[in-house]
């Protein structure tokens, strides 16, 4: 091709001396903007780099904080108190009537009519019952008529005995014959005496065909109906018509461990509950305690008098007595749910002012039933964990949290003076 044709076509074709030609102008611009946007992309690239470095690191600060936060350990911490004078003990007891007792026939026979039913309440004399007894009418009709034998015997012996002891006088019987008389007068009056004590047995049985009340009370039970065989007493086939008590006042049997029998005495007032009489507590008083320690129970027996003019206690039900301990003078008492039980001995963990948990060994004093007394080892200013987790060790760091209760009260307290002021004029 020639020259002219590459002029033509606008091809710079290479110069005569052999060197290259000079580029166009208009490419100039295409490689500037060409470095700028490599620039700009470079760029763009490294805050990308720098960026993606800075998120990770804030997240990993991040996540640093957050498993040391679940890593933390949250409890609640309670202090421990100084034991009163007197700190009540609660035990269970049932109520029994301050008399109880069956009631059964003296008589043997039929139920004729019965007069008293469950729930009644009865004076002392009342007729609870009635015994047809068909044997025993037989058996006093026949002994008073063997009452009259005897009788008439002791008339015949009388006076034989006399018209001998006038014949002996004259001497026309010998002393032999007087005396046995004498004997047979002596015979016939003790045969009298015999059967008047018979007559007077079987008419005090008859007396037994009505069944009276021994005390005033409530009948309790009831086991007989109208027709039914009774035989008379308690043994054998014998059986109780009813059950009596008397449930004013009540009475309370409790039985005390062996860590307290020296500090109960007869004469201490005591509160009874019951769970079903919820915000009702009925005083009593210890009549009178054991005297002696159970050997199979290691306990103290008490008996509690307990009043109840308003028949609001019933007889047999389940109460709550506490009764009142004189504790130690120098005595903590804690919750039981602060106690851990380790190799090196009994254990509270507590709380110092800068989060770290150390365990204390601590002394034990008594057992009142939801506290216990704790003789050294801590002080009341000490925070106490309550239900430490058996992993809890020294120098671990927990984070104190309030009970839900404090919390509600702590807001609403804060919350009453904004009502305050809110309602102010």
């Amino acid at each position: 091709m020639t020259e002219n044709r590459h002029a033509a076509l606008g091809i710079h074709g290479a110069a005569a001396d052999g060197s290259q030609p000079h580029h166009a102008p208009h490419r100039a611009p295409i490689l500037k903007r060409a470095k700028w946007t490599g620039a700009i992309v470079i760029g763009l690239l490294l805050a990308g780099a720098v960026v993606t470095m800075v998120m990770r690191a804030s997240h990993a600060d991040a996540l640093e904080k957050s498993n040391s936060e679940l890593a933390r350990q949250f409890v609640t911490t309670v202090n421990a108190s100084t034991a009163k004078s007197s700190e009540p003990l609660t035990l269970p007891g049932t109520l029994q009537g301050i008399i109880e007792s069956p009631i059964y026939a003296r008589s043997s026979g039929y139920v004729l009519r019965w007069k008293a039913d469950i729930g009644s309440r009865v004076n002392k004399g009342d007729v609870l019952a009635e015994i047809d007894t068909p044997e025993v009418d037989q058996q006093l009709s026949q002994a008073v008529a063997a009452r009259q034998q005897a009788a008439s015997s002791l008339e015949l012996a009388k006076s034989s005995a006399e018209r001998w002891e006038a014949l002996r006088k004259k001497d026309a019987v010998t002393a032999q014959e007087l005396n046995e008389r004498s004997s047979a007068y002596t015979q016939a009056q003790a045969n009298l005496a015999a059967a008047d004590a018979n007559v007077r047995r079987l008419q005090k049985t008859e007396e037994f065909k009505r069944v009276l009340a021994p005390f005033s009370g409530v009948i309790t039970s009831r086991t007989v109906d109208v027709g039914d065989l009774i035989d008379a007493g308690n043994g054998g086939a014998g059986r109780a018509l009813f059950r009596l008590a008397q449930v004013d006042p009540l009475r309370v049997y409790v039985y005390v461990p062996q860590a307290y029998a020296q500090r109960i005495k007869a004469g201490d007032s005591v509160i009874v509950t019951q769970a079903e009489l919820a915000g009702k507590q009925f005083k009593g008083t210890v009549a009178r305690t054991a005297g002696a320690i159970d050997a199979a129970t290691r306990t103290l027996q008490l008996e509690i008098n307990l009043p109840n003019h308003d028949n609001a206690l019933l007889a047999g039900a389940y109460v709550q007595v506490e009764l009142p301990i004189s504790g130690s003078s120098n005595a903590l008492l804690v919750p039981q749910n602060v106690i851990l039980f380790r190799a090196e001995g009994t254990r509270v963990a507590t709380v110092g002012a800068d989060g770290k948990v150390k365990l204390q060994t601590v002394l034990l004093g008594h057992d009142l039933g939801n506290k216990l007394e704790i003789l050294n080892g801590i002080t009341v200013a000490d925070k106490l964990v309550v239900n430490p987790a058996d992993s809890l060790a020294d120098g671990d760091v927990v984070s104190v949290q309030q009970p839900a209760a404090a919390q509600a009260k702590g807001a609403a307290t804060a919350a009453a003076p904004a009502t305050a002021a809110k309602a102010a004029p």
